[in-house]
């Protein structure tokens, strides 16, 4: 299969969430690690969109991940390869470099994996960093790093359906048994808030204010890449703004919609989440 075209872009959870902030025109700073040749094509694309970055250097290589759109059977598949290590002195750094950005921020996102060389404590610490200076804090990753950080007690707990199954062993094919299942985690774990992006069915949300369902139109999908992402830089958006939970998920479901119309991973058209807004339903949803 020969492609009819390639479009190089931002890949990397937390990297596309900043990816979405500029589409809004808002200030972002994004700290991480690079490596490699593949690193220095990231901060060219970082650069592109006008995000500011300040990037630890590390071994090996920054990891690359296809997206493979098929327009006509509208399937998406991936390829990933490439790896990195995180050397104690690279850990370090990054934190020094954290406690200088952190004092002056209006909310924090951590996102993605964790690569080799970082604790499993990670999240945990930037949450707990992060409460010194009153700055609240999504983190969107699965597994143990989540569950670690769930101790530190995180404003946003965030994940997609597959990753929440995965992280606290449960399966279910419907949203009724993800409500349940949900219900569960968040009082067991006493969770402020949980978020977890459902594909069609929208975004499920266990809040300090209530239980929601939101969901945006059907959109014909050129690139799904990076929708989840924009419902974690809409939310710390619109809460660090003081938004209340229905309209700002009213918001960050519009987005991730917008986001499957342009080729780019995370990359959309502000004209079309306002198109979308107002066709976006947010609903309340009783739990016992």
């Amino acid at each position: 299969m020969i492609p009819s075209k390639v479009v190089e872009c931002v890949g990397g959870k937390g990297f596309d969430t900043a990816v979405v902030l500029r589409a809004f025109e808002l200030e972002t700073v994004s700290l991480g690690f690079v490596a490699g040749e593949t690193g220095r094509a990231l901060i060219k694309q970082l650069d592109r969109y006008g995000i500011i970055h300040d990037l630890v250097w590390t071994e090996g290589e920054t990891r690359v991940a296809l997206v493979i759109a098929e327009s006509v059977n509208q399937r998406h598949s991936h390829i990933i390869y490439g790896e990195y290590s995180v050397s104690p002195k690279a850990l370090e750094e990054f934190f020094n470099r954290f406690h200088q950005y952190v004092a002056k921020a209006k909310f924090v996102i951590g996102a993605g994996s964790l690569p080799k060389g970082v604790p499993v404590d990670f999240y945990r610490r930037i949450i707990q960093i992060a409460a010194d200076y009153n700055v609240p804090v999504l983190i969107d990753c699965p597994g143990e790093p989540i569950l670690e950080a769930i101790h530190a007690s995180p404003m946003v707990i965030k994940m997609n359906w597959d990753e929440f199954q995965r992280t606290f062993h449960v399966n279910t094919s419907s949203i009724e048994g993800l409500i349940q299942h949900a219900t569960e985690v968040y009082q067991t774990y006493s969770i402020t808030n949980l978020v977890i992006t459902c594909g069609e069915h929208g975004i499920l949300a266990l809040t300090q204010q209530g239980a929601f369902l939101a969901s945006a139109p059907k959109q014909k999908v050129v690139n799904a890449a990076g929708a989840g992402d924009a419902v974690s830089a809409v939310l710390g958006w619109r809460l660090s703004l003081g938004e209340n939970w229905q309209n700002a998920l009213k918001r960050a479901a519009a987005t991730g919609a917008a986001v499957v119309l342009t080729e780019g991973t995370a990359d959309c058209d502000p004209r079309d989440v306002d198109r979308i807004c107002p066709q976006t339903n947010v609903q309340k949803l009783s739990i016992p």
